[in-house]
């Protein structure tokens, strides 16, 4: 019986390795190089030999050859952690009574701006619409709760980016939708929408490129100071590499 050999197709993917490295990948181990002069692990000489090479490497390989021997070239990832949303609050911890009503009978009704947000908003919606715009608001407490109810009506919630948000509802011939957020920051407002929409519509989203003044505040400054303590400690390695 005779055997017939088939040829097989050869692979030609090019490695990783081979691949062209771009700025990003550049710039990426610029910063490895860069924090380890920082840290100690690199002289002067040796960051500012290194740098050079990055500047003139074509491929992916030929960048990995400048930090392997750097433990942050094998770190993973750091995956972005979110804390646990606070449970809502239970019943009878919040007054009955709404801080805040917004009320739309055959009209309209918005609250929005700069205004201070309370424990609980009620929003009705009879043959009109509701506009709660929370995207500028100040908040007092970091769990709000909203109630809202729309019947042939309309209630349109909108809030910061950097919030949590739930929602528990449902709808009769109607729409009753809440957009999910989850916060990195643990102390981050959490709003709650509890709504009920017959032949209307209840929504809540975020309102994209708005966040939470204070919450971003303070996240830049944790930033700002991470940075300086960084430049600071490079100061410190050259000034002591130039008195040698």
């Amino acid at each position: 019986m005779d055997l017939q050999k088939h040829a097989q197709p050869a692979d030609t993917a090019p490695r990783p390795a081979d691949l062209r490295a771009s700025d990003a990948d550049r710039d990426r181990v610029a910063d490895i190089l860069r924090d380890a002069l920082a840290e100690g692990r690199l002289t002067a000489e040796e960051h500012a030999e290194r740098v050079e090479g990055v500047l003139h490497t074509k491929t992916v390989g030929e960048l990995d050859a400048f930090i392997r021997d750097l433990p942050a070239a094998h770190e993973r990832p750091a995956v972005p952690s979110y804390p646990s949303v606070p449970h809502r609050p239970l019943p009878g911890s919040l007054p009955a009574d709404a801080d805040t009503s917004v009320v739309a009978v055959f009209s309209s009704a918005v609250r929005r701006g700069r205004w201070r947000a309370g424990r609980r908003v009620h929003a009705f919606a009879v043959f009109g619409s509701v506009e709660i715009d929370l995207s500028e608001a100040v908040f007092e407490y970091q769990q709000v709760v909203i109630k809202a109810v729309s019947v042939f009506g309309d209630v349109q919630i909108r809030v910061p980016e950097n919030v949590s948000l739930r929602g528990t509802g449902g709808s009769v011939l109607g729409n009753f939708e809440v957009s999910t957020l989850d916060s990195v920051q643990s102390d981050a407002p959490v709003i709650y929408v509890d709504g009920w929409s017959v032949l209307g519509n209840v929504e809540a989203r975020p309102r994209r490129g708005r966040f939470v003044a204070d919450i971003l505040d303070r996240v830049q400054d944790k930033v700002e100071r991470a940075h300086d303590k960084m430049q600071d400690r490079m100061d410190r390695k050259l000034r002591n590499h130039l008195d040698r």
